[in-house]
């Protein structure tokens, strides 16, 4: 495996932004507010020639609170994984009892620390670290983690205690996050992070009755029933008029990108309250972007069975518009349900990207159109000739014809059902294209008919 190096330290010392700087990404929010990241975030930092695993963690020194408490068990699960440790500190603040706190629990691990002296612009190297030399960890750095200042010199050291690492660990560790990215999206509060450490087995993300625990995208390799994917955790999203805080609508910008960079989505509902209209949207959204989809409806365990039947109903009713994915009742604080729940998001994905040959597809054309033809407009037949794929993730059939303009919507939905029924793509938006072969004859000059004989009796003469 590649060496990890977890970043630990107080709230709003500039963990995130550190995790930004050296995976160079824009992963991880970043903001002028404490308590900001709550789950441990992982990523790759290329330097030197080398790589290395970077876990970001939420802050440390302030347990009070349950979230508080659930972000600081996911530190200290990252300090047991890490090789080792870097111990970010503000020297604006200076050396502070929490950060003495920090250093005495990371201590405790044996874990081999380097003390990073973030937000020392300005300042001389010697004159920035030299109160923070009182910690006892024999390598100290200022850095400036927002402007990338001292951050390679950081990585030397780093490098410098992990030793060396084969090739073959970098592919192996890079291993771990190929496979489709299936984004769990939903409103505040439905279970997604709940869902996610079900498959995981493990307290993997922070989960609480509070809506908003989670705030930013987390992406978490998954294996199940030997297959490889990877599961990434949003921050719930609610309705625009009620996102006021500017965090808030960082973190609805994360899932909406989560969406837009995912293979394939699974949408979870609250049984509780039905299919409400932000569900409504976002599944509209996931269908509009052409992602694959499969609906859960969370929190099935409890429920009776006469209420079941009315929830059953009422989502065959209002989710007609997506009546390609396949929708489930799960519970995933029990488990129950969720292995069929992947399992169809892992076949929407592979239907996304099914190969449809064009002699089939021809042959499903020509089927559809002897069941039933297309209307008649103004008196005169629409004519479909044949047809193409024309693209997968989602999958795209083009057909060509004459006067396509004119099919009507309730035809266009037969040939999709058609199409889609034949190849059997449950969970993937099906789109067709239509072209209309244009007149190869259009804008060309109509010759006299005696003029057209004469030129064919002059060519037969010579």
């Amino acid at each position: 495996m590649l060496p990890v190096v977890a970043l630990v330290g107080r709230p709003n010392v500039g963990k995130s932004t550190l995790f930004n700087q050296l995976t160079r990404s824009r992963d991880a929010l970043v903001a002028d507010y404490p308590g900001l990241t709550r789950d441990r975030r992982y990523g790759f930092a290329d330097s030197h020639g080398r790589t290395v695993v970077v876990i970001d963690t939420g802050g440390l020194g302030n347990d009070e609170g349950e979230l508080a408490a659930r972000a600081a068990r996911q530190a200290q699960a990252a300090m047991d994984e890490a090789d080792a440790v870097v111990l970010v500190v503000d020297c604006r603040e200076g050396l502070t009892a929490a950060d003495e706190t920090i250093a005495a629990r990371i201590r405790v691990g044996g874990k081999p620390v380097i003390v990073a002296v973030n937000k020392s612009e300005g300042l001389a190297p010697e004159l920035a670290e030299a109160e923070f030399h009182a910690l006892g960890y024999g390598v100290t750095i200022s850095i400036a983690a927002l402007h990338g200042r001292r951050v390679p010199a950081l990585m030397r050291e780093v490098l410098a205690i992990l030793g060396e690492q084969a090739e073959d660990q970098v592919a192996d560790a890079v291993e771990q996050y190929q496979g489709p990215k299936l984004a769990v999206v939903g409103r505040p509060n439905v279970g997604k992070s709940t869902l996610i450490n079900r498959l995981l087995g493990t307290e993997r993300l922070v989960t609480s009755p509070v809506p908003g625990t989670t705030r930013d995208s987390v992406l978490v390799p998954c294996e199940r029933r030997g297959r490889r994917f990877v599961l990434v955790d949003t921050a719930g999203i609610r309705r625009r008029a009620r996102v006021r805080d500017a965090i808030e609508k960082f973190s609805v910008v994360q899932s909406l990108q989560a969406i837009e960079n995912s293979g394939v989505v699974m949408c979870m509902l609250d049984a509780h309250e039905g299919v409400t209209e932000q569900d409504l949207h976002l599944i509209g959204l996931s269908v509009q972007r052409g992602r694959a989809l499969t609906i859960a409806v969370n929190k099935w365990d409890g429920i009776e069975m006469p209420r079941r039947r009315r929830i059953e109903a009422e989502a065959a009713r209002r989710l007609a518009f997506a009546d390609f994915a396949r929708v489930s009742y799960i519970s995933a604080l029990h488990g129950s349900g969720i292995d069929g729940t992947v399992d169809a998001a892992l076949r929407a994905y592979e239907a996304a990207g099914r190969e449809m040959p064009t002699p089939d597809l021809n042959r499903i054309l020509e089927r559809a159109l002897v069941a039933h033809s297309p209307p008649l407009v103004g008196g005169r037949r629409i004519r479909l000739r044949y047809a193409h794929q024309g693209g997968r993730h989602p999958p795209v059939v083009i057909v060509h014809g004459s006067r396509l303009d004119l099919l009507p919507g309730h035809y266009r939905r037969y040939l999709v059902n058609a199409f889609r029924k034949a190849f059997r793509l449950e969970g993937a938006p099906l789109r067709l294209e239509f072209k209309s072969g244009g007149n190869p004859f259009a804008g060309r000059r109509n010759r006299p008919r005696r003029l057209r004989r004469r030129k064919a009796n002059r060519g037969r003469g010579a």
